[in-house]
C-alpha cells in the first residue's frame, strides 16, 4: 500500500512538531533545575556539571546500544576530534562569557549566532535564503534583542570570549547536520560517538575550570541528599536535552534549530514571570515576545516556501554523490526484483 503524499506530509509534520517539543521541553527543564541547583543549593559548577550530563547520556548510548536499539557505525577519528573541539570550546565560551560579560552584551552574542550560523551555510553548503527567510529572521533577531538586551557593556577579554563561544557553538551545530549527512548518522549513533568523548574530557578540565571561574573545589562541596538528587535529575534531563537537539539539527538544520530555539528564551521569561511575579515582565518584553513569535512564525512560513532556502549545488563530495547515486540504484533493482 502506498502512502498518500498528503499523509506523508502530515506525518512530518507530526514528527518535526514532537521532535521541537522535546526540545523546548526538556530546555526549558534543565535550566530550571539547573538554575535552582546553583543558585539555591550552590553547586556553582557549570562545566564539571555537564560533564556529568554526558557521562550519563554515554550510559545511556551504551544501555540502547546493549538492547539492541542502536546499530554499530562509524565516525572518523578526525572528525569526532574536530566535533569535540567545537563543542567543548562552546561550553567553555559560554561559561567564560557569562561571567565576564554584562548580561546584555551577553545577549548580544547569542543572538548573534544566527548570522553566523546562516553565513556557515551559506559559505559551506551554497544554501540561498530568499528576502522573506531574511527578514523574518531579523524580526526575530529583534524581538529576542527587546525582550532580553538591557545592561550593554563590553571589554577586551569578554569579547574574546564571546567572540570563541559564538563561532565555536555555531560550528558544533553546523557539524551536527554536517556529519549526520555525511556519515549517515542517527541522532542517536551521533550522540555514541560523541558523548564519551565529551564527558572524559569536561570531566578531567571540568574541576579546574571551575575553580579558576569560582575559586571553588568542586571535591569541596557539601554534598547532600536534596542537591544529589537536583544533579541527578539535571543530569537525566540533560539526555533528553541532547538527544533532541541532535535530532532537531538533523531533521532540519542549524540555522532553523536557533531561530525556533528562540521560543525557549520566551518561555523562560513567562514562567519567570510566574514564578518570581512581574518585577522581570514589563510593556517593552512583552512587546518583544510578540515581535519575535511573529517572526518565528514568519520564517517557518518563508522557509518552508518553494525558493525560501535552497540548496544552489550539491556541496557534498562528488565520491559521495556517486555512493548515493549506486545506492538508489540499488535500491530501484532490489524493488524490482
Amino acid at each position: 500500500m502506498v502512502m498518500a503524499p498528503s499523509s506523508k506530509a502530515d506525518d512530518k509534520a507530526a514528527v518535526d512538531a514532537s521532535a521541537w517539543m522535546f526540545n523546548v521541553v526538556t530546555s526549558v527543564g534543565i535550566i530550571i533545575v539547573n538554575k535552582a541547583l546553583m543558585a539555591t543549593y550552590g553547586f556553582s559548577f557549570a562545566t564539571t556539571l555537564t560533564g556529568l550530563h554526558f557521562a550519563m547520556t554515554t550510559l545511556m548510548t551504551l544501555v540502547l546500544r546493549w538492547l539492541g536499539y542502536v546499530q554499530p557505525s562509524h565516525l572518523p577519528f578526525s572528525e569526532l576530534l574536530k566535533f569535540v573541539i567545537f563543542a567543548n570550546f562552546s561550553i567553555v565560551g559560554s561559561n567564560v562569557s557569562l561571567m565576564w560579560n554584562s548580561v546584555g552584551f551577553y545577549q548580544i552574542a547569542k543572538l548573534s549566532m544566527i548570522p553566523v550560523s546562516c553565513l556557515l551555510e551559506v559559505v559551506l553548503d551554497k544554501i540561498r535564503y530568499s528576502r522573506d527567510t531574511k527578514l523574518s529572521i531579523v524580526v526575530v533577531l529583534l524581538g529576542v534583542g527587546v525582550c532580553t538586551v538591557t545592561d550593554v557593556s563590553v571589554n577586551a577579554k569578554g569579547f574574546i570570549a564571546a567572540f570563541i563561544a559564538v563561532w565555536s557553538t555555531s560550528l558544533q551545530q553546523y557539524y551536527v547536520h554536517f556529519l549526520q549527512r555525511k556519515y549517515q548518522l542517527s541522532s542517536f549513533n551521533l550522540l555514541g560517538h560523541t558523548a564519551p568523548a565529551q564527558a572524559s574530557s569536561l570531566l578531567l578540565v571540568g574541576p579546574f575550570l571551575d575553580y579558576w571561574l569560582t575559586n571553588k573545589r568542586v571535591y569541596s562541596y557539601d554534598y547532600n541528599t536534596t542537591s544529589l538528587i537536583f544533579i541527578v535529575l539535571s543530569c537525566t534531563i540533560a539526555v533528553g536535552t541532547n538527544l533532541s537537539q541532535f535530532i532537531c539539527i538533523g531533521r532540519f538544520s542549524a540555522v532553523s534549530f536557533q531561530v525556533i530555539g528562540h521560543m525557549k528564551t520566551i518561555l523562560v521569561l513567562i514562567m519567570g514571570f510566574f514564578f518570581f511575579g512581574k518585577e522581570g515582565l514589563n510593556l517593552h518584553v512583552v512587546l518583544g515576545m510578540v515581535i519575535a513569535v511573529v517572526g518565528m512564525i514568519w520564517y517557518g512560513n518563508a522557509s518552508s516556501k518553494p525558493g525560501g532556502k535552497e540548496r544552489r549545488s550539491n556541496s557534498l563530495p562528488i565520491a559521495r554523490q556517486q555512493n548515493h547515486t549506486s545506492l538508489s540504484e540499488s535500491g530501484e533493482l532490489d524493488g524490482k526484483k
